[in-house]
């Protein structure tokens, strides 16, 4: 029976809530975690396992210098692109996706390879000529990839008032977005769920802004009246796949990918959050791991996970910490 199937499966066959009872991790899955890249290690010793703060930044502060983000980093080209443009089809291996990935990975802005590679994009980045070679943080036209880089611009210090204003006044009747052409009128997860995470760095950013915390409350209230996963009209599952984990999620919406970000926003764990919940608990495997279950095409600068069917360290942490949150437990909600 393929991934999709099952998956619909277990959510059509699903009636039970997620438990609310503290989340405990093993100390093997806190070691395997560990035996990793410095972007998963002091990730899991923020959320995990509750290190001090000098050990957390230490680990992190390597992240630019060794291991996955120094191997990104070195990739980019004199033009201060990577992959070839801002945005490329079918790769992942672009300047938009690299950014992402960056910030994924926790590289602190402040570092000076970092800030080197920033001001790089800054100086010498654009969407090219059909976009009028608009800088590469003033973004573009759709809003999918426009809540990606206000995300990859507010992150690292470039936060752009002018594409903040401009995806507020792009927000649907529904409360969500869409990049469909011609313009939809019915929002998308995957749009919306880009654009909110592009805010809620704008905010952090900036600072509270009472126009930016509306949109979002909207936007949230879009995926809860949905469960995460459901046809409002009908409580049908939108689309299997939105049920499969994935790292990276690129600019595709999943269950976990959606749960995260409510985390990282302080939602509260609230009831319509059970179904997607439960079925993210489901997935652990019998020794506490969670599996990559499905990878998203294109070319990449390098793998960062195992094959698909096998455990996953991102899937396995970024699962824990919605656990954790959803259980009540105390964690940073970066």
């Amino acid at each position: 029976m393929g991934r999709q199937r099952k998956a619909l499966l277990m959510a059509s066959n699903l009636n039970a809530p997620a438990s609310q009872a503290p989340m405990q991790t093993s100390d093997a899955v806190i070691a395997w975690l560990m035996s990793s890249d410095p972007a998963v290690r002091w990730q899991v010793m923020r959320d995990l396992s509750e290190q001090p703060d000098d050990a957390v930044a230490r680990e992190r502060a390597r992240v630019a210098h060794e291991g996955w983000g120094a191997r990104l980093l070195e990739l980019q080209a004199p033009d201060g692109h990577w992959g070839g443009g801002a945005f490329v089809p079918r790769s992942w291996a672009s300047t938009l996706e690299t950014l992402v990935m960056l910030r994924l990975l926790g590289a602190e802005p402040s570092s000076a390879p970092v800030q080197r590679a920033i001001e790089l994009v800054a100086d010498r980045c654009t969407w090219g000529a059909e976009f009028g070679d608009s800088a590469f943080f003033e973004g573009e036209v759709e809003p999918c990839i426009n809540g990606r880089a206000l995300l990859c611009g507010a992150y690292f210090g470039k936060p752009s008032d002018r594409l903040a204003e401009r995806l507020l006044g792009e927000q649907l009747a529904d409360g969500g977005w869409n990049c469909k052409a011609p313009p939809s009128q019915r929002s998308s997860f995957h749009s919306t769920l880009c654009v909110l995470e592009g805010l809620l760095e704008y905010e952090r950013a900036r600072g509270p802004s009472p126009a930016v915390a509306r949109a979002r409350a909207r936007a949230h209230e879009y995926l809860l009246e949905r469960s995460l996963f459901r046809r409002l009209s009908t409580g049908e599952i939108i689309h299997p796949s939105w049920l499969l984990l994935a790292f990276p999620t690129r600019w595709r919406y999943d269950i976990l990918r959606g749960l995260d970000y409510l985390r990282r926003a302080g939602a509260e764990p609230e009831p319509r959050l059970a179904q997607a919940v439960a079925l993210v608990d489901g997935k652990r495997d019998p020794s506490g791991r969670w599996l990559l279950e499905q990878r998203h095409e294109g070319a990449v600068h390098f793998e960062m996970e195992d094959a698909v069917g096998l455990p996953s360290r991102w899937n396995t942490l970024r699962a824990l910490r919605v656990l954790r949150w959803y259980s009540g437990a105390p964690m940073s909600a970066s």
